[in-house]
């Protein structure tokens, strides 16, 4: 037990900088950003109401899309109805971005915060949409 001491001394040390950046940011809050609403097509909307509830599409626009993708893809189908029972066009393009057209402050804001990668630009030309759709 020479090095007890020491040894002891170096863990308690390896320990305290482990877990600095914690103690650094403790009580500090990070929130999350607020997507802009802010666009010509939604500031001339008499009811500012997005295709399903501001809820629902916050926690689930991804499997909506992903639902929205394998119908017009898979079997064709490009009419939508919500929980309303309003029907809309199945179309990123056409639908989703007519009113949030500006991907920077819109879409960028929350998955960078979230770190998620978005996609749709894989397949998606922005600004065109396929003959028929």
């Amino acid at each position: 037990m020479i090095y007890g001491k020491k040894i002891y001394v170096g863990i308690f040390l390896f320990l305290i900088l482990l877990i600095s950046p914690f103690l650094a940011n403790i009580g500090e809050a990070n929130a999350p950003p607020a997507p802009s609403l802010n666009t010509p097509v939604i500031n001339a909307l008499a009811v500012k109401q997005c295709i399903e509830p501001a809820e629902f599409m916050r926690v689930y626009h991804m499997q909506l899309l992903n639902q929205w993708r394998d119908e017009a893809v898979r079997q064709g189908k490009y009419v939508y109805v919500s929980s309303t029972g309003k029907k809309y066009r199945i179309s990123l393009e056409n639908t989703c971005l007519k009113c949030h057209s500006n991907e920077e402050k819109f879409c960028q804001r929350c998955h960078t915060y979230a770190g998620v990668k978005i996609y749709c630009w894989e397949c998606h030309l922005k600004g065109q949409t396929p003959a028929g759709h």
